[in-house]
């Protein structure tokens, strides 16, 4: 039984949807749906329908478009109205409805069979942990990280859209999602069971290369989360949002950007012949860990190779 991944499916494109729409079965298998698959319900909706199809489980990941207040006019007046973490909790609400596990539910004991032929055991947990504007220079403040990035013209789009209702301020909603997050972590990792930690987010900065705009990197994540995979003993960390699927190894542990992106972004991919169900990558079994000294360098999968 394999579990695989994809992020950033972004439904609101129509390459994309098509492409989605060619998912092939998978009946013992899991797949991971880590964040951005659109931006309304009936985005959602699609994104859990087809996987719950073509897959025996499935895990599921809010990532910034999910959280989107939209005006689009096929929504309707209750969904244009919801914000913030009400707007999570919609999502979540769509996601239950088809059996898709989210991080307000409990976490999964997953059992496979490992490369070398013997079974093993894993924690899979999605967690939901947004951004507090933390991965920047040491030497901007929290008060001047905005304008830090307009200097070289760049603001998220999650400026206008993505509201912190109940909250005062994302980085408060951040620090409650961290807080409930780690809660959660901390006891799956007391069982000794290696865990599968799925985010939108990256949790490091150093797993982040986005040449194109560097100053993204406000809305990338959170250096609380800097240490969580050897704190809470991952075997995994898989994520989304940079759009960039690359393979990392940090201490022992495998990091996995998973995203499809917009259609520009995988484009090469397509024309390589690989589509949606070529991009799906293997978390577990996935390889063997390399010896201590020995990890491979990062390897980036522009054209989508699982």
């Amino acid at each position: 039984m394999r579990l695989l991944a994809i992020a950033d499916i972004h439904l609101s494109f129509k390459a994309n949807k098509d492409e989605w729409d060619k998912l092939e079965h998978h009946e013992e298998d899991g797949l991971i749906l880590a964040g951005d698959v659109g931006e309304s319900l009936e985005h959602m909706t699609e994104a859990c329908k087809r996987a719950t199809r073509r897959f025996k489980h499935v895990f599921w990941v809010p990532g910034n478009h999910e959280l989107y207040t939209s005006s689009a006019p096929q929504m309707s007046d209750e969904e244009k109205s919801l914000r913030g973490e009400a707007k999570y909790l919609a999502c979540v609400k769509v996601a239950r409805h088809y059996g898709v596990l989210t991080p307000e539910d409990d976490f999964m004991t997953w059992t496979y069979t490992n490369v070398d032929g013997i079974e093993e055991k894993a924690i899979i947990c999605p967690v939901f942990t947004l951004y507090d504007y933390s991965f920047r220079p040491a030497d901007v403040s929290r008060e001047d990280a905005l304008d830090w990035a307009l200097e070289e013209g760049i603001q998220a789009t999650d400026e206008a859209l993505l509201h912190p209702d109940p909250y005062p301020t994302r980085d408060a909603w951040c620090m409650s999602l961290v807080a409930a997050a780690e809660s959660k972590l901390e006891k799956a990792a007391s069982t000794n069971l290696p865990l599968v930690i799925i985010n939108h987010w990256p949790l490091r900065q150093d797993t982040i290369y986005i040449p194109r705009v560097p100053r993204f990197t406000l809305w990338c994540g959170t250096t609380l989360t800097h240490n969580w995979h050897t704190r809470f003993n991952a075997k995994c960390v898989v994520t989304g949002h940079l759009h960039v699927r690359r393979t990392d190894w940090i201490d022992g542990v495998r990091f996995e950007e998973v995203s499809l992106g917009y259609p520009r972004q995988w484009e090469d991919a397509k024309g390589a012949g690989n589509g949606v169900n070529e991009m799906l990558r293997e978390i577990l079994p996935g390889p063997p860990t390399p010896v201590k000294g020995q990890e491979p360098p990062t390897e980036f999968r522009r054209f989508g190779q699982r």
